[in-house]
């Protein structure tokens, strides 16, 4: 017997369908709901790395992962008039195949394509309350009738509202970084092949990225910004000015550049932040992926948790009669996983957006260096290690009690 028979997952992007999968392999039926009315095409560029890739040749669809890459080589830096004075090509799983990078759309289609005939999906629906009863979880709602589950799975992102109903408001939780990010769609006015060029001042950054599988390439813009002020929950149109505001003056392309972010059909803008909870679940109800554990866009390694995390969260509820075993065993073994992905964070934001001229300096002192730079700062060798840093095939952990869920 498994832990559970029923499953209600919310989100449906990479973590969502990835649980879907497995949660079948182990011949426990699956329902998915999203808020977004289909599935999310398009999308920056994400990583698949270390044990993620092999989750990802387990399910299947590592083919097609492959097929799907984005073909971008290198990181080219420029100055205030656009010339190179630096490019870094990243070496992360490089002759080993072990770091592949993928739209997301493109990810959250091979994911979920797979998955139709035998998940359940409710699109352009939400969870509105959760209330737990001897029997299960009594779902209710937006659009859809309320409904009874074995268990919920919040696999709905930084901003998870399962989360905010079982564990509280997200300020409780969030370990913000000082800084913002924004990410569109943009014209490729630099005719770039298969690269991403760079431009930084003191505290800020901004970019463009193009890959064949965009369709023009992508802006990014970086600013650190040691008060939020509540501009990551504002009003789009208020955060387009913000960004124009704040980006004024600056050099090289960025007057144009911010000016195409805010006109971006897939404009996103929000802080950089980290999600730091003291349990992942309680009762029936349990976190995977960015809402349990988001370690940030600067660590580069949000979709391998939330794929691993998945593989994990199946295979332990299929080890075990009783939830709150399962529930323990999933944590126990991501804990340690987590925590070195998400510890990486900080370095990554201060390589690609430095938050003075000092800091700037010296980066791009190393940066002249080429090879030198990876040796020295390590990033590359500690992203390496930290994706692959869990044994996919580990037994349960020895101490499965799930003290204080006793007798689920």
């Amino acid at each position: 017997m498994t832990a559970v028979r029923t499953v209600l997952v919310s989100g449906a992007s990479i973590a969502g369908p990835a649980l879907a999968h497995w949660l079948h392999r182990y011949d426990i039926r699956a329902t998915v709901v999203e808020k977004a009315p289909a599935p999310r095409m398009g999308g920056h560029a994400i990583d698949v790395r270390g044990a993620a890739v092999d989750v990802a040749e387990r399910m299947g669809v590592l083919d097609s992962l492959r097929a799907s890459v984005t073909e971008t080589g290198r990181v080219v830096f420029v100055d205030t008039r656009g010339r190179p004075y630096a490019d870094i090509a990243p070496t992360m799983g490089a002759g080993d195949d072990r770091s592949l990078e993928i739209v997301r759309g493109d990810l959250t289609r091979i994911l979920h394509e797979p998955t139709v005939e035998h998940t359940e999906y409710l699109y352009d629906d939400s969870i509105t309350a959760l209330e737990e009863t001897p029997e299960g979880v009594r779902v209710s709602f937006r659009r859809s009738e309320p409904r009874l589950f074995d268990l919920v799975v919040g696999a709905d992102g930084l901003h998870s509202e399962t989360r905010r109903l079982t564990m509280g408001p997200e300020d409780d939780h969030a370990r913000y970084m000082g800084a913002l990010i924004c990410i569109g769609g943009v014209p490729d006015r630099l005719g770039l092949d298969r690269e991403a060029r760079l431009y930084n001042e003191p505290g800020r950054a901004a970019g463009m990225i193009r890959s064949p599988r965009f369709d023009g390439a992508k802006g990014i813009a970086l600013l650190h910004a040691p008060d939020l002020n509540g501009i990551d929950r504002a009003p789009e149109a208020d955060q387009k000015a913000f960004l124009l505001e704040r980006f004024a003056g600056a050099g090289w392309e960025c007057d144009r550049l911010l000016e195409d972010l805010t006109h971006s059909p897939d404009f996103y803008f929000d802080s950089i932040k980290q999600i730091h909870l003291d349990r992942w679940y309680r009762g029936r109800v349990v976190l995977l992926g960015d809402a349990a554990h988001c370690p940030s866009p600067m660590s580069g390694q949000g979709t391998t948790l939330a794929m691993v995390g998945a593989y994990v969260l199946a295979l332990e509820l299929s080890r075990h009669e009783r939830l709150a075993s399962a529930l323990h065993a999933y944590e126990t073994r991501m804990r340690p996983y987590v925590k070195a992905n998400q510890e990486i964070a900080d370095t990554g934001i201060g390589f690609l957006a430095p938050r003075t001229r000092l800091g700037l300096t010296a980066r791009n002192t190393l940066l002249r260096f080429g090879g030198l730079l990876t040796r020295l700062s390590g990033l590359d060798r500690r992203v390496v290690e930290t994706a692959e840093a869990i044994d996919l095939d580990a037994p349960p952990p020895a101490d499965v009690s799930g003290a204080g869920d006793k007798g689920r």
